[in-house]
Parts: C-alpha cells; sequence; structure tokens
C-alpha cells in the first residue's frame, strides 16, 4: 500500500469525522475501502458498531489473529475500546489502514465519554416516551446525533431470567451483545435501551418482510442463546411493527407480551404480541372498540374466505361452539354430513392460521365469536 493512498485514507477519515458520522460511519468506510468485516466494541467488549456484509461475531474477545486481527483503540493513556477486522489474516496488510480508523474512531469514543454516546440514548429514550409529534423532527434530532432513523420499528423487550447468586449485570451484557448480533441493520440504526433490567431494542421494519425477519429472530433467540451453549435464559415480548413515532405504544405492547408470556407459558420464551390471540385483550381490560376490532380481525379470514366460496366456515365454527364442540350435532343443525363438518373445521385451522387443538387458539376463536354475537348487529 503506498504512502498516498494512506495519506488519501486518512483524509477521508477526516471528512467522514468532520460530517458527524461518529463511529459507525468511520468503520464502515473502512470496511468499503477494505473488503473486511469491522467490529468496534468499547473497553468492556460491549457492541459499539459494525460494517460489512456476511455473519460478524458477537464479540472479538478471546478470538486469535487467524480469526479476527484487533488493535485497541485509545486515547493516550485511556483505553476506549476495541477494533476488529474480518477475516484476521489481512490484518497485516492493511494494518495501517486500521491503526488510522483506530486513532479517528478513538476520537469519537472520547467524545462519546463526555456526552455522545449519551446523546444517543437520550433521542431513544425520547422516542420510545413519545416525546416527538412530527417525523421530521424526530429525524432532525437523530441525525444531529449521528442515528439514521427509520420509518417504522418492531420493538423487542427482552430480560435474562437469572438466578438470585447469578451476576444479573454479566448476563445482561451477554443479552445485549446478542441482540446486536440479532438484530444487525445496514439501512437505518436500532435503538438499544437498558431500562433497569428489560433491554429494549428498536429493530428497523421499513417493509413488512423486515417486521417478520425481525420476529423470527426474537423468537427464536432463546434458541440461539442455547446453541452457543450459554447459560442465557431468555423471556420476551415483541411488538408489531409501527411508526417511529408510535414507539412508545410499540414499547407497552412488547412489555405486555413480555408479561402474557411468562404467565401463560413460563420461562424462557419470547412471545409475538400479535399471536397471543385473546391474551392482550384479557390482560389490558379492553374497551368496547378494542373488542369489536379484535374479533373483526380474528374472523376477518373466514369471512373472506365464505364471501369468495359461498361457504358457511364462520357459521360452522359458531354452530360448533353452541353444541359443545359435538360434530354431529352441528351436522344435524346445519343440514350436513357429519364428514362436512370435519371437512370444514380443518379449513378453519388452515384459513384462520389458529388450531382447534390448542386451549389457547380455541380461548381466540369462541371469545371472537362471543363478541362478534354481542356487539354486532346481523
Amino acid at each position: 500500500m503506498t504512502p498516498d493512498r494512506i495519506v488519501e485514507f486518512a483524509e477521508d477519515l477526516t471528512r467522514v469525522a468532520a460530517a458527524g458520522g461518529g463511529a459507525k460511519a468511520l468503520a464502515a468506510h473502512l470496511s468499503e475501502v477494505a473488503g473486511v468485516g469491522v467490529l468496534v466494541e468499547d473497553a468492556e467488549w460491549r457492541h459499539v458498531a459494525t460494517a460489512g456484509k456476511g455473519s460478524l461475531p458477537a464479540t472479538a474477545r478471546g478470538l486469535t489473529n487467524g480469526r479476527a486481527h484487533t488493535v485497541p483503540i485509545a486515547a493516550g493513556s485511556n483505553a476506549l475500546g476495541f477494533l476488529s477486522i474480518f477475516p484476521g489474516d489481512a490484518g497485516e496488510e492493511l494494518a495501517p489502514l486500521v491503526r488510522l480508523a483506530a486513532a479517528a474512531i478513538a476520537l469519537e469514543l472520547a467524545r462519546e465519554t463526555d456526552g455522545g454516546r449519551s446523546r444517543r440514548r437520550t433521542f431513544w429514550e425520547r422516542l420510545i416516551g413519545g416525546a416527538y409529534h412530527e417525523l421530521s423532527s424526530a429525524r432532525e434530532d437523530a441525525n444531529a446525533r449521528g442515528i439514521t432513523l427509520a420509518a417504522q420499528y418492531v420493538c423487542v423487550a427482552l430480560e435474562a431470567e437469572a438466578a438470585p447468586e447469578e451476576d444479573h449485570a454479566a448476563l445482561l451484557a451477554e443479552l445485549r451483545a446478542l441482540a446486536a448480533e440479532t438484530f444487525r441493520s445496514g439501512e437505518a440504526d436500532a435503538g438499544i435501551i437498558e431500562r433497569g433490567v428489560t433491554l429494549v431494542v428498536l429493530v428497523p421494519a421499513a417493509r413488512e418482510v423486515d417486521a417478520e425477519n425481525a420476529k423470527t429472530a426474537a423468537v427464536l433467540l432463546p434458541k440461539s442463546a442455547a446453541k452457543r451453549k450459554s447459560n442465557l435464559r431468555i423471556a420476551g415480548g415483541v411488538s408489531a411493527a409501527t411508526s417511529a413515532l408510535e414507539a412508545q405504544r410499540a414499547l407497552e405492547s412488547a412489555q405486555a407480551a413480555l408479561a402474557i408470556a411468562r404467565r401463560i407459558f413460563g420461562a424462557g420464551r419470547v412471545a409475538a404480541y400479535d399471536e397471543l390471540g385473546a391474551y392482550p385483550l384479557l390482560y389490558s381490560g379492553a374497551g368496547a372498540d378494542s373488542l369489536r376490532q379484535f374479533a373483526q380481525g380474528v374472523l376477518a379470514p373466514l369471512r373472506a374466505y365464505d364471501e369468495k366460496h359461498q361457504t358457511e366456515l364462520e357459521r360452522t365454527l359458531a354452530l360448533y361452539f353452541a353444541t359443545g364442540q359435538n360434530v354431529k350435532t352441528t351436522a344435524s343443525e346445519l343440514n350436513v354430513h357429519r364428514h362436512t363438518v370435519f371437512y370444514r373445521l380443518r379449513q378453519i385451522n388452515d384459513i384462520s392460521g389458529r388450531s382447534l387443538e390448542s386451549a389457547h387458539d380455541q380461548l381466540t376463536l369462541r371469545l371472537a365469536i362471543a363478541i362478534d354475537a354481542l356487539h354486532t348487529q346481523h
């Protein structure tokens, strides 16, 4: 690598820093120029920023140079963190660029020590506290703090279930590292905030597929921890995708899903709010409007199918419950063969996405039928 190229890289880093990009943008520039994966961690090996394509480990701590090339990030005698590149065998060739990037990032982390990181954390706290009333003002404030704000987010509330003798702080740090790795996003920043024993993650979800991927990744977190042979036991809740301005409502949904999952399913479960059926209504003491919306949402797939195919799935389900799940009596009321009722029940399972064999799903369907009967004029 020529001296001119090294000087040019240093000048580029200066421009990136002057533009207010912060550690994340500096890491991204190193990744782009060098064609490597980049991981920035603080002095306690906690996640700060990542850049580059491909899968990166949650931490470079303990990895050898064959797997990662790691250099310290320091300002004078003040150790601020670590910069690692992947693959590690590229470290010798790229050593000048890595050292320059580490020096530039050190300046950013030194500023954060004086309040930069606190400023970013304050933004996320303000967002989930409902402080912004216009997306433009939220985005402007985010940009000023080096944050790229997405239009929509999925909120994930996580807790590490710990025995009294376990180190809660260490478990929370491990949970944070796992969440940072799991919910990395290249298009916008994820917000990770510790609120007491709860880790709140705001995952960018600009598209429906992003929201589904975030939900799936969150629900699988307990299995992900188990595969690592970690002692981390995770409980959690996941909201539906909402506007960034509705982050407060998303947090409330995620926290409700966390509480419901613990009480209904026990330990070690992450549950999605929109898949808990009737339980959120019962948990929150919903009013009449929320009850009607719930019933309409649950029964909508059956009604759409009935309208399109001129069938009677919704009526069959209502009669099936009204007769105490007696297939013979239901068939008689409908004036059809009992095999037809069995077939329709299988259709109801498939179309509604809920199983009549599941006590939880059956509660949801029963409640929807009952609410509809009480609140809808046919």
